[in-house]
């Protein structure tokens, strides 16, 4: 049975699985939501996702959400065991720096971004400083190691990669921290799939500009 993927083009946390999904050559049957129009709050979508949020898969009889979930499930089902390692210690350095994505990072990246996308405000500098800590922190995970979690590329990557895919969208400079520039560069050669990753970063650009344009403009 085909794979089904409910998600959004430009979506931070959709695109980890996009990018994760052609790394692993999956074909997904992309079933494309605008959640502008409230396409995902239609009573047929809340039969698949009562919590209404993308990126949701659909793989046989299972429905998964939540991107992280659905990175560590692919990889662990259509894998070959290195992006998500059975090993109990190198899986929980994998999982802890997907929670630092989650928790720490792409947190940071929305707290400076929404309000200035959705509430009509300046860039607020002391949210930029706590994004740049957060950078900081990656940047020191990264220290003598080529992958964020160790030796060896990870679903790790492929989240932690488009989030920073985002901030480079914000034209924040990421390539100031020597070790992550060094890390992105490894990613933009060697890794699966990363020009599915890179390639949205002119269109998140163009997005949030015209978001901008338009709520400056009420």
């Amino acid at each position: 049975m085909p794979i089904d993927l409910y998600y959004l083009p430009y979506s931070p946390p959709c695109r980890p699985v996009l990018v994760l999904a052609d790394a692993l050559k999956l074909k997904l049957n992309l079933k494309e939501l605008n959640t502008r129009a409230g396409e995902h709050l239609t009573p047929e979508f809340k039969k698949i996702n009562p919590q209404h949020c993308l990126p949701t898969l659909v793989d046989d009889d299972l429905t998964l959400w939540e991107s992280r979930a659905i990175l560590t499930y692919l990889a662990s089902k259509y894998g070959d065991g290195s992006l998500y390692p059975a090993d109990h210690k190198l899986r929980a350095a994998v999982d802890q720096r997907l929670y630092f994505d989650m928790g720490t990072l792409y947190q940071t990246f929305t707290d400076y971004l929404y309000p200035q996308l959705f509430g009509n405000q300046p860039a607020d500098e002391e949210k930029l400083k706590k994004l740049e800590e957060a950078l900081e922190f990656l940047n020191i995970f990264l220290e003598g190691k080529p992958w964020v979690a160790g030796s060896t590329l990870t679903v790790a990557d492929y989240s932690i990669i488009c989030t920073v895919n985002s901030i480079i969208a914000l034209d924040v400079d990421v390539y100031k921290y020597p070790n992550i520039k060094e890390w992105y560069e490894r990613a933009k050669s060697s890794m699966p799939g990363f020009n599915v990753s890179e390639q949205v970063i002119e269109l998140l650009k163009k997005l949030f500009q015209d978001f901008k344009a338009k709520n400056t403009s009420v």
